[in-house]
């Protein structure tokens, strides 16, 4: 094998080709035998129900090298989990957790040299993918599928380091319907989140903030991420049938029960911005991204949360009890990290 030639220090949040990625195929009614592959390219047919109809869903989760010198994953249980609940939600096999694990240890070891250095701030970002291969034209679920899982080394969400950033709502575009796809996780929902993504970027803001498609009345999501928000030492974040169950989110939940704070799941009324002491979205990428402000453009209102720009205490103390967790540098009470051999 070459040597690497990686700037660890300056990784982008991108994809880089890695020596190994693992394979499985589903035939006949029945998942095949793990395959191991250093193609980067499918071979599928043109009639696939992946291309046509959507058969779609993925995953997302890091591997960390730790102050130790071991390797830690974090959650992978609750990816295959998710991704059961994706499947029978689109009606795919599931993938049982026992192989998806399996295949995640095996493509994490397989690819050991492209896990950044403790000190970079970097890791290894592990993508889950399923797809259904079968050529259907009629629109029914395949009789085949392929699940594939590669890995990437990705820099740090923060380059500037952990600061809070403007979000602005977008009305007219929704991310996923009340009763639709939004508790899955499928490419179809993070391709109706292009357009109003690009606007808010094109307006100058980090984040596009989307309200429910119901009445507009209530917070959906920061974006691709779930929110939360921070006020009179309670955890606030939105209860509905649109929002993907961020496995991040929920370990904040945790965390924040673990730290004395109060946890509601709820409704939340966007009126609501302007009682918050803090608010943040959250997910595998950055964990946590503070929000500086909601500019809501359309009703001539701003609900500013951060002045300075810094993330608040809270924020700051459920981040760094989380990414200490990840890194093996906080006890892992509830058995959220996988040390490999």
């Amino acid at each position: 094998m070459s040597e690497l030639n990686i700037d660890w220090a300056n990784l982008k949040f991108g994809y880089m080709p890695t020596d190994y990625n693992v394979r499985c195929y589903f035939r006949n009614g029945a998942w095949g035998e793990i395959e191991v592959s250093s193609e980067e390219s499918i071979n599928i047919h043109m009639a696939a129900t992946c291309l046509h109809y959507g058969q779609e869903a993925f995953e997302g989760l890091k591997a960390y090298r730790c102050k130790d010198g071991k390797i830690r994953i974090f959650r992978m249980e609750a990816n295959a989990e998710r991704l059961q609940s994706t499947c029978r939600g689109i009606l795919m096999p599931e993938l049982s957790t026992e192989k998806f694990c399996e295949m995640v240890k095996k493509v994490v070891k397989l690819n050991e040299r492209f896990i950044p250095p403790y000190e970079s701030g970097a890791s290894l970002y592990i993508r889950p993918l399923l797809i259904g291969t079968g050529a259907q034209v009629g629109v029914h679920p395949a009789n085949e599928y392929l699940f594939v899982i590669f890995v990437t080394p990705v820099g740090p969400y923060f380059k500037g380091g952990f600061f809070a950033n403007p979000y602005v709502v977008i009305r007219e575009y929704d991310r996923s319907a009340p009763l639709g796809t939004g508790i899955y996780k499928v490419g179809g929902n993070y391709a109706a989140s292009l357009l109003a993504n690009k606007k808010a970027h094109d307006l100058g803001y980090a984040c596009e903030f989307y309200l429910d498609a119901k009445e507009k009345k209530y917070i959906d999501e920061a974006g691709a991420a779930n929110f939360f928000g921070i006020k009179n030492n309670t955890y606030i974040t939105p209860k509905s049938t649109s929002i993907l169950p961020s496995i991040t989110n929920k370990s904040l939940m945790q965390l924040a029960e673990d730290l004395g704070l109060k946890v509601e799941r709820r409704q939340i009324p966007i009126e609501e911005l302007e009682t918050m002491e803090e608010a943040g979205a959250c997910g595998t990428a950055a964990v946590i991204s503070p929000i500086s402000k909601i500019d809501d453009l359309e009703m001539n209102k701003s609900y500013v949360i951060s002045k300075d720009g810094k993330p608040g205490p809270i924020s700051k103390k459920l981040y760094d009890k989380l990414r200490g967790i990840q890194y093996g540098e906080e006890p892992d009470v509830h058995g959220w990290v996988t040390v490999l051999d």
